[in-house]
């Protein structure tokens, strides 16, 4: 889904409107979609804490329609006062808010990230309606011990929200197979779409199953919605045939 630069509220309305008129258990929006990707030296005026008004619209939301929105956005840290992070917000229904830092900032070519945001110093796994998830952010996908991690911590699958423009694309869609393959888990990719100043996102969001299977697709360059079911019998098969968990443990 395209998102409006530097307009809160528009986004928020936008992810209103798909949220109502669809169903899923889990609805997931890409990286930094609160407020768009290329908004610069507006971040410090637009991040907020995750205890904030737009958090809260999303928890009412989430309420209202019973189900699991994650979606990405600039946060004030909790406890560091003045330092920003690049953030993948969990809202659930009836759960406290749950939240993951990036840990890989981009900061060569046209992504500034440094200069901003401050990195995550760990993956953290997340419970949705009794499943756990891990969380990856974009340029995060390029280090394999981070989803690796979150396998070996229980998650049954990797979900990865991006803000990656065209050049970018070929990359990100041999890394996620690799990530399904290496890890025997589903791998869930939801990037921005649209027009940013200079930079141009492709969409193309994708699901891939635990043996590196494509399971949906969304279109390039246009707003589009896929969904896809994730099996733990399909989970357990792969890693019968294919044992790296089992491996890496061995190794722990």
């Amino acid at each position: 889904m395209p998102c409006a630069l530097g307009d809160k509220q528009e986004n928020l309305d936008r992810m209103k409107r798909l949220v109502e008129t669809s169903s899923a258990d889990l609805f997931v929006f890409p990286e930094l979609f609160l407020t768009g990707y290329m908004v610069r030296d507006e971040v410090f005026r637009l991040a907020e804490g995750i205890d904030g008004r737009s958090v809260r619209t999303v928890q009412r939301l989430a309420e209202e329609q019973d189900t699991n929105i994650l979606f990405g956005m600039a946060t004030w840290d909790e406890r560091v006062p003045g330092v920003m992070r690049n953030s993948a917000v969990l809202v659930s229904p009836h759960n406290a808010v749950q939240c993951y830092d990036k840990v890989n900032l981009a900061t060569f070519g046209p992504f500034e990230e440094g200069l901003y945001f401050s990195a995550g110093t760990s993956g953290r796994t997340m419970e949705v309606e009794g499943h756990r998830i891990g969380v990856v952010i974009c340029y995060d996908l390029f280090f394999p011990q981070l989803s690796m991690g979150y396998a070996l911590d229980g998650a049954e699958a990797i979900v990865c929200i991006s803000a990656s423009p065209f050049t970018s694309r070929e990359y990100f869609e041999k890394l996620l197979t690799a990530r399904a393959i290496e890890t025997t888990s589903y791998v869930a990719y939801q990037n921005q779409v649209g027009t940013q100043l200079n930079e141009v996102y492709f969409g193309g969001g994708e699901a891939r199953g635990p043996r590196g299977e494509l399971l949906a697709k969304n279109r390039y360059f246009e707003e589009d919605l896929s969904t896809f079911e994730v099996s733990l019998e399909a989970i357990v098969a792969a890693r019968r045939g294919r044992p790296t968990i089992r491996d890496n443990f061995s190794r722990c």
